[in-house]
C-alpha cells in the first residue's frame, strides 16, 4: 500500500471512532472521570495498543482472577501469514496470554476451529509461536470428540450447538477476532467468531446465518472481553484474502464487554474502508433482538485514543 492510500486510511479511521453524543458531545470527552463501556485505539502496535486499552477499563486483573483457567480465542481459520490478515494478530495474542498469567491465572488455553488444516494455520498464523512463547497450551478443536451439546434457549433458529471443551471447562474466556471482510456474512468480527468454538458449523450457512450467529452468542458462558484486532483489516475476498492487496493497514483496536456495540462499532469503522451499511450485516441486529447487546453507541461511554 502506498503512502497517500496509508494516509487517507488513518483519516477515514479516525473518524470512525469519533463517536458522538445525541447532543454532538465527543464521547472522548464523556469518558473522562468514568470508566468507559468501550475503548477504540488507533496507530500503535497490536500489543501496545491493547496495553492502553484494558489500562482505560481498569486492568486485566478487573476480569481475569488469580487461579482461573483462561481460554483466549483468536481468529486462526486460514492457513495464512499475518500480513495476509485471515488471522487474528499474534502479537495481540502473545500479550493477551502474558497479562492473564500476570493476573495469576493458572493456565491459559487457546484454540480454534480451523477452516484449513489446523496444524498449518496455528504454525503459519504465527499464533502457537506467540501464545505459547507467553506459557498458554494451544491444543487442537479438529474432532468432534473436544465437543458437548449445550442448550440454546434464548436462541431462535439455533437451539442447540456442540461447543468446546476448552470452552466449557473455563472460568473465562476472551473472544480475540479480526475484523474482515466475509462472503457470507458480510462482516467476520467478534460474534462471527464464536463459530470457531463450534464443532458442526455447516447448519448456520443451511440454516440462517445471520440468525444462527446472533443466536450462538446466547451460550450461557459469553467472553468476559472482546477484543477486535482491526492492525490490519481485509476490505475484501474474505474470509481467506487472496493477496496483500486484499489488506488494509488501520492499524486500530476496539475492546468492550458488549459484543453487539464492540462489533458495531468495528463495522462502523470498517464503512469508512469499504461501504458495508450495518443492515448488511443482519447478525448485529438480531443479536440487539435477541438481548445479547446494543447497537446504540450514543448510549455509551467510549473511550478514544491515538497513539
Amino acid at each position: 500500500m502506498d503512502r497517500k492510500q496509508f494516509l487517507r486510511t488513518i483519516a477515514f479511521a479516525g473518524a470512525a471512532i469519533t463517536f458522538k453524543s445525541k447532543d454532538g458531545m465527543d464521547l472522548m470527552a464523556q469518558s473522562q472521570g468514568s470508566q468507559p463501556d468501550m475503548v477504540a485505539v488507533m496507530g500503535g502496535e497490536p500489543d501496545e495498543m491493547f496495553k492502553q486499552a484494558i489500562n482505560e477499563l481498569g486492568g486485566i486483573s478487573k476480569f481475569i482472577k488469580k487461579g482461573w483457567k483462561v481460554v483466549v480465542k483468536p481468529n486462526i481459520g486460514w492457513d495464512k501469514s499475518p500480513e495476509l490478515a485471515g488471522n487474528t494478530n499474534p502479537k495481540l495474542i502473545g500479550e493477551i496470554v502474558r497479562q492473564c498469567f500476570q493476573a495469576g491465572a493458572k493456565e491459559v488455553t487457546v484454540f480454534d476451529h480451523t477452516c484449513d488444516d489446523w496444524i498449518k494455520c496455528y504454525k503459519n498464523s504465527g499464533i502457537e509461536a506467540a501464545a505459547k512463547a507467553e506459557g498458554a497450551k494451544v491444543v487442537p478443536a479438529h474432532e468432534e470428540s473436544y465437543y458437548k451439546e449445550v442448550q440454546l434457549p434464548g436462541a431462535k433458529k439455533l437451539k442447540t450447538a456442540k461447543i468446546h471443551e476448552a470452552i466449557l471447562n473455563c472460568d473465562a474466556w476472551i473472544n480475540v477476532p479480526v475484523l474482515k471482510h466475509h462472503g457470507g456474512a458480510n462482516l467476520s468480527i467478534s460474534m462471527k467468531n464464536y463459530m470457531g468454538i463450534v464443532w458442526d458449523r455447516r447448519i448456520f450457512h443451511s440454516t440462517d446465518l445471520q440468525q444462527c450467529i446472533a443466536d450462538i452468542c446466547t451460550m450461557e458462558k459469553k467472553p468476559v472481553l472482546n477484543i477486535v484486532d482491526a492492525y490490519r483489516t481485509m476490505k475484501s475476498n474474505g474470509p481467506q484474502g487472496r493477496s496483500t492487496a486484499d489488506v488494509v493497514d488501520t492499524k486500530s483496536l476496539f475492546v468492550s464487554k458488549d459484543i453487539v456495540a464492540v462489533d458495531t462499532a468495528a463495522a462502523k469503522f470498517f464503512g469508512q474502508i469499504r461501504k458495508m451499511p450495518l443492515e448488511n450485516v443482519g447478525h448485529l441486529a438480531n443479536g440487539q433482538t435477541l438481548g445479547i447487546g446494543t447497537m446504540d453507541l450514543d448510549s455509551l461511554n467510549i473511550k478514544r485514543i491515538k497513539i
